[in-house]
């Protein structure tokens, strides 16, 4: 399995409304994009402080990397970039296989 694991920090004129827009958008892909099984996500919450102004994260499980290779060209995967990446200060993405 592929994990797909990324943190946002949203500019801060977008609301609470507008951040649920973007992950039940990105969640509605699971289900529509082969291989995508699972998507999580969540505000930072620990009191270690070690969150660089990161402010939400994600987890995206792929049944391969193959998968996720083919998700992220995917018109879906891009449709749900146009909605999210104009909201966002700052983003990184990072995969691992498990």
């Amino acid at each position: 399995m592929t994990r797909h694991f990324g943190m946002f920090q949203f500019k801060e004129v977008i609301t609470n409304q507008e951040i649920e827009e973007c992950f039940s958008t990105m969640q509605a892909m699971v289900g529509k994009i082969p291989g995508l099984l699972k998507m999580e996500h969540g505000p930072y919450d620990s009191s270690e402080g070690f969150n660089d102004g990161y402010t939400y994260g994600f987890i995206m499980t792929f049944d391969s990397p193959e998968s996720r290779e083919a998700y992220l060209p995917h018109p879906i995967h891009e449709k749900v970039k146009n909605l999210v990446i104009p909201k966002l200060e700052r983003v990184v993405v990072f995969d691992f296989n498990v």
